[in-house]
């Protein structure tokens, strides 16, 4: 089956179907969510590349489901498609792990299980093919929670046995704040008047906004807040139409200084982009993250990850906007490597600092897969907006929780 890129639906729940080659997670997706979803066959292998279907399922509400291949694929192709569903499980908020009855070698999906455990992501236990072997089932079921501590959940995807009751035990594991996320935090309360700056440049298509943008407008109108939106020139004529200062002012990173340098005092100021770092990251890690920028040298080397994977623009702020910063301040002996999309490297290594976007395309999960990583690796680790802000000297005047 071809992979389906996965939309804008990064705040959504995930859950992730994962088991071996022919365990039945395709047919067990069809039958949770109701729909034809996934590919069915007799054969082991059917899905290739991971499938991205957002969907909503009562009682859970909006979420994304991930069918994947076999992680025991074989063959140079088949390693490929293992690294493709590795890269699913970053994603994955709840992780569906299926075994298939009768089969005690479960070695592999125990590997799986203990780096879904590692990286916190709650996992539920399905044995699939019941009617084929219940004996075979209950035994494993046995072995599982020997090695786990779970008791697996025995379903039959022919017959419908217990399908039903794994809506109930992804409900049991959804994380506590689910649904009570917010992009703008405790900053705002319903009544509260906000300005947005949104410079409508090259990187703001005509007739559209960015992403980040529409989600934090949403963000506040769902908060009852009064919503003021301008670009960056008439930024003193807006001001100027309001009777009080807005509470709170979110500006384009890239014209962080100017509005700190226009803004009344007694605004609160931040950035879409910081706003970000806190709702898909750790931004007190991005702030500590943010201080290796003054050990940089003209022989340091520097990563900047964006998640968008558009071409590149004449005034994009992570292909030209921040490398020319850091060149302008550092040297251009400075190297600046950049990658987009999900092609973030595994070794970090020789990087002595990574700048990763705002993330508005991916969910938190994923963003803090990289985070982790970093962390391990010791390498430090910040955000475009974090990183203009630091780079402007204006960091410490930034709200940012």
């Amino acid at each position: 089956m071809a992979g389906l890129n996965e939309t804008p639906n990064a705040n959504r729940i995930h859950i992730g179907f994962f088991g071996k080659r022919n365990s039945g997670k395709s047919s067990l997706i069809n039958l949770f969510t109701g729909h034809e979803v996934s590919i069915v066959a007799d054969y082991a292998g059917t899905t290739t590349d991971p499938v991205y279907k957002a969907m909503e399922i009562n009682p859970i509400g909006p979420c994304t489901i991930i069918d994947t291949a076999g992680f025991d694929d074989e063959g140079e192709l088949g390693l490929k498609r293992v690294e493709k569903t590795a890269m699913a499980a970053q994603k994955t908020d709840i992780a569906i792990l299926v075994f298939a009855a009768g089969d005690l070698n479960i070695d592999t999906e125990l590997e799986w299980y203990d780096k879904f455990k590692e990286r916190k992501t709650p996992c539920v236990i399905v044995i699939n093919k019941a009617d084929c072997d219940m004996p075979g089932a209950l035994a494993l079921r046995t072995l599982i929670q020997d090695k786990t501590g779970l008791q697996g959940l025995i379903v039959s995807t022919r017959t419908g046995l217990n399908i039903d009751k794994i809506k109930d035990m992804v409900i049991r594991s959804l994380p506590e704040n689910y649904g009570n996320d917010s992009i703008t935090g405790k900053l705002v309360e319903t009544g509260d008047v906000v300005m947005l700056v949104m410079p409508q440049d090259i990187q703001a298509p005509r007739g559209r906004l960015i992403l980040p943008q529409v989600q934090t407008i949403r963000d506040l109108l769902d908060k009852k807040a009064t919503v003021i939106c301008t670009v960056t020139d008439r930024l003193s004529e807006s001001l100027a139409a309001l009777t009080k200062p807005p509470k709170l002012i979110i500006t384009d990173s890239q014209v962080f200084k100017y509005v700190y340098e226009n803004k009344p005092e007694s605004s609160m100021l931040t950035s879409f982009s910081v706003l970000f770092a806190a709702y898909k990251g750790d931004i007190q890690y991005y702030v500590e993250g943010a201080k290796a920028i003054d050990a940089l040298t003209d022989k340091s080397r520097v990563l900047i990850a964006e998640c968008c994977t558009h071409a590149p623009l004449t005034e994009d702020i992570g292909r030209v906007k921040i490398p020319n910063m850091l060149k302008k301040r550092f040297g251009e002996g400075l190297i600046v490597d950049m990658v987009s999309g999900t092609d973030f490297p595994e070794d970090l290594s020789s990087y002595d600092l990574v700048i990763q976007c705002g993330g508005c395309m991916f969910n938190r999960k994923y963003i803090m897969s990289r985070i982790d990583a970093a962390r391990k690796q010791k390498v430090p680790m910040t955000n475009y907006g974090v990183a203009i802000a630091h780079l402007t000297g204006i960091l410490n005047k930034v709200t940012t929780t």
